[in-house]
C-alpha cells in the first residue's frame, strides 16, 4: 500500500474515532455551543433595541441588529467548537493512547489529521445550528447571490480550519485537559472584543485597531458584506490572509510537537 493510500486509510480511521467520542460524549461540544446561542438570544432581546441604536444608518430596531449579531456569532460558535477539539488532543496525549498508537504501524500524522477533520465537521455543523437559530428569531439575507452564499461558506470552513490547527497546538502543549480549557480561551474571548457585537468606530480610538486587525473582525465584516451586501473593503484579503496564516502556523507548531518523542 502506498503512503498516501495509507495516509487515507488511517486519517479516515481516526476521523471515526473522534465522531463516535462526539457522539457518546455530547455534553462537552453542547456545552460550548449553547454560550453563542445563549449571547445571541440575550444580546437580541434584553440588549437588541439599545444596541441597534450605536448601528448608525442601518441601526434602530432590534431586526437590524440581528443582521448585524449573527454573522459575528456565527464565527464565535467556530471558536467555541474548537476548544473542545484542544480538551481532546489533551485527553489523547495524557491518557495513554497516543503511547500506543505510536507503536502501530499506522499513519503517524493520521492522528492529528482525524482531529483537524472532525472538529471542522463539528464547527459547520454547530454554525449550521446557531444559523438556524438566527433564522428562527429573524435574520434574514434576501441579496446574497448563491456564489456569494457559497464563499461565506468557504470562509466558515476555512475559518474553522485555521482555528482548529491552532487548538490541536493547544492540546498538545497542556498538561491536562482543564489547562488546554484555559488555554483555549482566547478563541472564545476575542469576538468579544471585534466587530461582533459593536462597529469598531465606536470603541475608543486607542483600542480600534486592536480590534480591527485582529483575525475575528476582518472574517465578520467579510462574512457580512458577503450575506447583507455592506462595504467589505480590505477586510476579505485580511480575512484570507489570517486564516492561512494561522493554519500554517497552527500545523507546523502541531507537527513539530507531535513529533516530540514522549517523556
Amino acid at each position: 500500500m502506498s503512503t498516501l493510500a495509507l495516509a487515507v486509510r488511517d486519517s479516515s480511521t481516526m476521523l471515526r474515532r473522534n465522531l463516535l467520542h462526539a457522539r457518546r460524549y455530547p455534553s462537552l461540544t453542547l456545552n460550548l455551543l449553547l454560550t453563542p446561542i445563549m449571547l445571541l438570544l440575550l444580546f437580541v432581546y434584553i440588549f437588541g433595541d439599545a444596541m441597534s441604536a450605536g448601528l448608525g444608518d442601518g441601526g434602530g430596531d432590534r431586526s437590524a441588529y440581528i443582521a448585524y449579531i449573527v454573522p459575528g456569532l456565527l464565527l464565535m460558535t467556530i471558536g467555541s467548537t474548537t476548544i473542545g477539539t484542544a480538551v481532546s488532543v489533551s485527553n489523547d496525549m495524557t491518557e495513554g493512547i497516543i503511547a500506543r498508537f505510536r507503536t502501530m504501524a499506522i499513519h503517524r500524522g493520521s492522528v492529528l489529521i482525524g482531529h483537524v477533520i472532525g472538529s471542522v465537521l463539528q464547527s459547520v455543523a454547530s454554525v449550521v445550528l446557531v444559523g438556524a437559530v438566527g433564522v428562527a428569531i429573524g435574520f434574514r439575507s434576501t441579496d446574497a447571490t448563491a456564489l456569494e452564499w457559497l464563499a461565506a461558506f468557504g470562509l466558515l470552513v476555512l475559518f474553522a480550519l485555521a482555528l482548529t490547527w491552532i487548538a490541536v497546538g493547544m492540546g498538545l502543549v497542556s498538561p491536562n485537559a482543564e489547562a488546554a480549557s484555559n488555554n483555549a480561551m482566547p478563541l472564545i474571548l476575542l469576538p468579544l472584543l471585534s466587530s461582533a457585537f459593536v462597529p469598531v468606530e465606536g470603541m475608543p480610538g486607542w483600542f480600534q485597531p486592536i480590534a480591527e486587525y485582529q483575525p475575528f473582525t476582518p472574517a465578520i465584516e467579510t462574512l457580512r458584506g458577503l450575506l447583507l451586501g455592506t462595504e467589505i473593503g480590505h477586510h476579505g484579503w485580511l480575512a484570507v490572509a489570517w486564516c492561512l496564516g494561522l493554519a500554517v502556523l497552527g500545523y507546523f507548531w502541531s507537527a513539530a510537537r507531535f513529533g516530540q518523542d514522549p517523556k
